[in-house]
């Protein structure tokens, strides 16, 4: 948790500070969708290529923030008294002096994570490893982005015995901003690959860039199989005091990977180091875990863990959950399991999200112990407490010896237990409906148990929805388009069936610019979930149109017919510029109005102050036709 005053920030940012100086800050967020704010927070209003956080500041200050960084409407303290402004030329540039200024107040050294592939599972994984014996902190998820990289310093605790944090770039003069946030004593490279070529003039170029981390670090641990990150070592060795401590297949590393034998579902890596054999197996047998497997046990090698240790560790490394897992649970409720890691950083982000379930009345928290916090227990649940009731928590449970000690600092409506065993001999599955539900615990409670017991499980069949790739092929398709090109998604049949509200949620968060559904009740499922997206409903019904209004949802008008009945309707509502949209038939003749009716159409939409055009679309000519496939292509093209 964060603790400085907003003038001593302002200082820190060369900024200039409206309101209070002695505010105190403890949190920083860029998310305006924060569904409990505080005075506290402290938001930074970015401006990207598709929002600006300049938009949101009155709903955040109706939801109780005061403070406020911004590059733009300096008017704004006039409209708003109650809060404090610090004005900069750059909210983005800001956010990243901010988080490099915090990290020059951690005590504990960073180890930072980079390369084409595998940064995150290596971080997640090292986290696994070294958290037996000491306290590790570390950028949550894959938080690795210019924005990403300070919110993870930011957010991480300040006392522990070792952080990992991992650092992503796309494109050129990026790794510049962002190895003075992480500013790692040691380095981790994991490999070079194709992963955002096209940015680059070709591997080397791209291998430089991300070795920019490294400029002020102590040791760097890589593989010398990859050449050019091999070659750029040696280089910045020779102009620095680096020590390079290196992993391979051949002869010549520090470590040798000599042969790896691999069964049904592990692998046996047989390795040689300073003159010695080291034999250990990993729950994994593709070559990418196998890679970043030795990263890790190189890294745990030049941190002095023995063989021993390494041999009894590896086999328990965990499969990484790319994201926090969200699943359909029983009685109506939804999971998010987050059972592998517990501290103050990744439960401050697990609640953000619990919170923004509204697709349910309740929220539950079920959470164990934290262990290897470095702070003292009565502190730290007092912590654990606040951040609960800060965040709009209805029921929480603990499970373990040391937050039942604690349960005091917890308000009403709680229940704790001392292990897994007296929770599920005391679970009633009829105590659980309409509950959004985030289950949190430290690996050593073994919450799977708990996971098993709220999924639903009626279906035997598992359709898993990877939310990553989602997002992933969102940006891909984004990054085709103009900048000033706006995108709909398609969540019509509740998402085709695999659950309109977590990928409306997802959409949400990600800036799409509209949302479309089939009928009008998936429009005002998606509302009353929270969903505050323009919603187009592509099959308006005449009898839903006042519905419609009340749930401000936007109707396709696809007739004459539909184009005067909803006029009507919004005479009698009083309502003007209305958004509609209009479908045109170019020749699929499904629905739409013709060419032949374009001249009335714009005589009436000239006429009607009630409604205003959002958009014009159509179906594509033949795409039902495979005969005429190489005509849509031409369509697509034009």
């Amino acid at each position: 948790m964060l603790n400085y005053k907003l003038d001593a920030i302002s200082k820190v940012l060369n900024g200039k500070l409206h309101g209070d100086a002695d505010l105190v800050i403890n949190s920083v967020t860029i998310d305006s969708r924060l569904a409990n704010a505080s005075k506290n927070h402290l938001f930074f209003a970015l401006i990207g290529e598709r929002h600006n956080g300049h938009q949101f500041i009155g709903d955040l200050y109706s939801k109780g923030i005061r403070a406020f960084v911004i590059s733009q409407a300096e008017n704004q303290y006039q409209q708003y008294p109650d809060a404090s402004f610090v004005v900069v030329d750059n909210t983005l540039k800001a956010l990243q002096q901010f988080a490099a200024y915090h990290r020059s107040q951690l005590n504990y050294p960073i180890i930072g994570v980079t390369g084409s592939n595998g940064k995150t599972i290596v971080k997640e994984w090292l986290a696994q490893l070294l958290s037996f014996d000491r306290k590790v902190v570390r950028s949550p998820k894959s938080y690795n982005s210019q924005v990403g990289v300070a919110l993870s310093v930011l957010g991480i605790d300040s006392i522990a015995d070792i952080g990992i944090l991992e650092a992503g770039i796309s494109k050129p003069n990026e790794m510049a901003n962002l190895e003075p946030i992480v500013k790692p004593q040691i380095g981790v490279f994991t490999n070079l690959g194709a992963a955002h070529q096209e940015n680059f003039d070709d591997l080397h170029s791209k291998a430089e860039e991300k070795m920019l981390l490294f400029k002020n670090c102590e040791t760097l641990i890589y593989s010398t199989d990859y050449p050019q990150i091999d070659e750029l070592a040696h280089e910045l060795k020779n102009q620095q005091a680096l020590k390079l401590f290196t992993w391979s297949k051949n002869k010549g590393a520090n470590v040798q990977l000599q042969k790896v034998d691999k069964e049904s579902a592990s692998a046996t890596l047989h390795l040689l180091c300073k003159g010695k054999t080291i034999n250990t197996t990993i729950p994994f047998t593709d070559n990418a875990s196998i890679e970043n497997a030795m990263h890790c046990i190189t890294t745990l090698i030049y941190l002095g863990h023995t063989s021993e240790q390494i041999t009894t560790l590896m086999p328990r490394l965990q499969p990484v959950a790319m994201r926090l897992e969200i699943k359909e649970a029983i009685n109506g409720c939804t999971l998010i399991n987050d059972s592998y890691n517990s501290d103050l950083g990744s439960l401050s982000i697990a609640l953000d999200l619990l919170a923004q379930q509204r697709q349910h009345k309740k929220r539950m928290l079920i959470i164990s112990d934290i262990l290897q916090s470095g702070l003292e227990p009565n502190i730290l649940y007092s912590k654990v407490a606040t951040m609960i009731d800060e965040k709009g928590v209805d029921k929480t449970i603990g499970i373990g010896k040391e937050i039942i000690k604690y349960s005091q600092y917890f308000k009403s409506n709680t229940e704790f237990y001392a292990n897994n065993q007296e929770f599920l001999h005391a679970f009633t599955r009829q105590e659980y409906k309409d509950t959004a539900i985030l289950l949190k615990g430290s690996r050593t409670f073994q919450f799977e148990r708990i996971s098993a017991v709220l999924e639903y499980k009626l279906h035997r069949t598992l359709l898993e929805i990877d939310l990553n790739a989602l997002v992933h092929n969102l940006n891909y398709f984004r990054g085709l388009l103009k900048p000033n090109v706006k995108i709909m998604v398609m969540v019509k049949a509740f998402s085709y069936g695999i659950g309109s509200h977590e990928i409306a949620n997802l959409l949400q968060f990600h800036r799409v610019d509209y949302l479309g559904v089939a009928f009008i009740d998936e429009g005002i499922a998606l509302r009353e979930a929270g969903i505050t997206l323009p919603i187009v409903v592509l099959n308006p019904e005449f009898g839903s149109y006042d519905l419609m209004i009340e749930y401000n949802l936007e109707p396709e008008i696809f007739s004459f017919s539909s184009l005067n009945n909803f006029a009507n309707i919004l005479s009698k509502h009083g309502v003007t510029n209305y958004p509609i949209h209009l479908k045109i038939d170019t020749g699929m003749h499904r629905l739409g109005f013709t060419p032949n009716d374009i001249p009335e159409l714009c005589s009436k939409l000239n006429s009607l102050t009630s409604i205003k055009v959002e958009s014009i679309f159509s179906h594509l000519v033949a795409t039902d036709d495979s005969q005429h496939d190489k005509f849509t292509h031409k369509s697509l093209l034009w």
